[in-house]
């Protein structure tokens, strides 16, 4: 049978097994598929399956469930606009290209030595964050940062890489944020994955990186498992002898690694066997 005369649906379940990223290369290949491109039964594939529970945490993803016209509105949707979650604590967001799940942690969220200290801490709103309230520090001379999350949260079988987001505060000189080693120690259910040291310094050196008003300095990538959902703990530490002030906290950032996309492969095969295209 010419590919061109193929049920719509039968196009629309094959395209469900590429990745968003194919399915717009391939909805400009005709008619047929730009049709069967916006099918719910392709968008659907897409979203996380937890999808509901994770939103349900939300009033604004609640709300985004319940006002979305079609699969695809709420795939875009969460991939431009991440929704807060867990009271306001995390943000959750898709990765366009594969729909894989982004979240970031707000400051918050993490156990910052002397955080509710006000000698050394305070919490101010900043307009250009996602979240109410970011870390500004003051000054300290022992500088340490620890987040957990259940890899859960994130989709299985895929590299991540985190992210602590942050910025310098403009009023006040960044004293002691030069180039001291900074630790880095990432673990997974309490067995070490990655180890490494950054500087402060080299990211003051680039500039605003991300487009957003953040800079962001990589702490190191994991490894996701099918059906385990394990504790992701992140430590970083600045035990130098300097005292630090200047530094602003917005949270940290748990992402898909950029490159690793080992399933597309497999995946426009899997849609090649099916329409039987090549055969």
């Amino acid at each position: 049978m010419p590919l061109n005369e193929l049920p719509e649906g039968c196009i629309a379940n094959a395209l469900s097994f590429t990745t968003p990223q194919d399915v717009g290369r391939l909805s400009a290949v005709s008619p047929i598929f730009m049709s069967a491109a916006v099918s719910d039964v392709v968008w659907e594939r897409f979203l996380p399956r937890d999808l509901e529970s994770i939103l349900s945490t939300s009033p604004d993803g609640s709300r985004l469930l319940a006002s979305a016209a079609s699969k695809k509105e709420l795939y875009f949707s969460l991939c431009e606009n991440p929704v807060l979650v867990d009271n306001g604590r995390k943000s959750f967001s898709l990765e366009k290209k594969s729909g894989k799940k982004c979240c970031r942690l707000s400051a918050r969220d993490l156990l910052i030595t002397w955080g509710d200290a006000p000698r050394y801490w305070t919490w101010n709103s900043d307009p250009a964050s996602r979240f109410p309230e970011v870390a500004e520090l003051i000054s300290v001379c022992w500088l340490e940062i620890r987040a957990k999350i259940n890899t859960s949260m994130l989709s299985p079988t895929t590299l991540h890489t985190a992210y602590l987001v942050l910025k310098f505060s403009r009023d006040t000189y960044c004293d002691g944020l030069d180039d001291q080693p900074v630790e880095v120690a990432m673990k997974l259910d309490g067995e070490e994955s990655c180890t490494r040291t950054v500087s402060w310094n080299t990211e003051r050196r680039r500039g605003q990186e991300r487009g957003d008003g953040w800079l962001e300095i990589e702490l190191g990538e994991f490894l996701t498992k099918e059906g385990k959902d394990e504790e992701l703990e992140i430590r970083v530490f600045d035990s130098s002898s300097h005292w630090k002030r200047g530094l602003i906290v917005e949270g940290i950032e748990i992402r898909p690694k950029q490159g690793a996309r080992g399933a597309t492969r497999s995946r426009m095969h899997r849609m090649d066997f099916i329409l039987g295209i090549g055969m």
